[in-house]
């Protein structure tokens, strides 16, 4: 009984709203007076409440199982990205640790290759110097000679050496 106390009132504004529209010379399709607006608005009633149960019970549980499955592939695919991405940041990671290696094993052989070519440098420095060396004493054996030669050569040579 208590809801149709509050029921009550409300409907009677309901129909109160249109009598209103219509009292101001208002709107003819808000007429209750009319036979024909009470009958479509009841007939608009039962048919919204009809669709409403039919696409309740038939329609609104295949919409909700496509958008259950549309979560469920979505939540899938975020699950394979992550995998993914996890895969692809630790390949990227072997990658820059094999270049790294890479990278210190050429800076090894080029250090190795240089000590290699010094050591081969100073080996043949050394042979070389060694040469010259030998050439220079023989070729300041040939200027002595050549020298005592020349001096032998001169008429007063003797003399001065005899000097010294």
């Amino acid at each position: 009984m208590s809801r149709f106390r509050l029921i009550a009132p409300l409907t009677a504004g309901l129909f109160a709203i249109p009598a209103l529209a219509m009292a101001e010379g208002g709107l003819p399709q808000l007429d209750f007076a009319n036979r024909l607006t009470t009958y479509q608005v009841v007939w608009g009633v039962v048919i919204f409440a009809i669709l409403y149960v039919l696409a309740s019970r038939t329609a609104l549980p295949q919409v909700e199982s496509v958008l259950r499955e549309r979560a469920n592939r979505i939540a899938g695919d975020l699950e394979g990205a992550k995998d993914a991405k996890a895969r692809a940041d630790s390949g990227i990671k072997a990658a820059a640790d094999a270049t790294a290696k890479a990278r210190s094993e050429a800076q090894a052989a080029i250090n190795a290759a240089m000590e290699s070519s010094k050591q081969a440098a100073a080996v043949q420095s050394a042979a070389l110097n060694e040469r010259l060396d030998r050439q220079l004493k023989e070729a300041e054996g040939q200027i002595a000679a050549a020298r005592g030669a020349a001096l032998a050569a001169l008429p007063g040579w003797r003399a001065i050496r005899r000097w010294r």
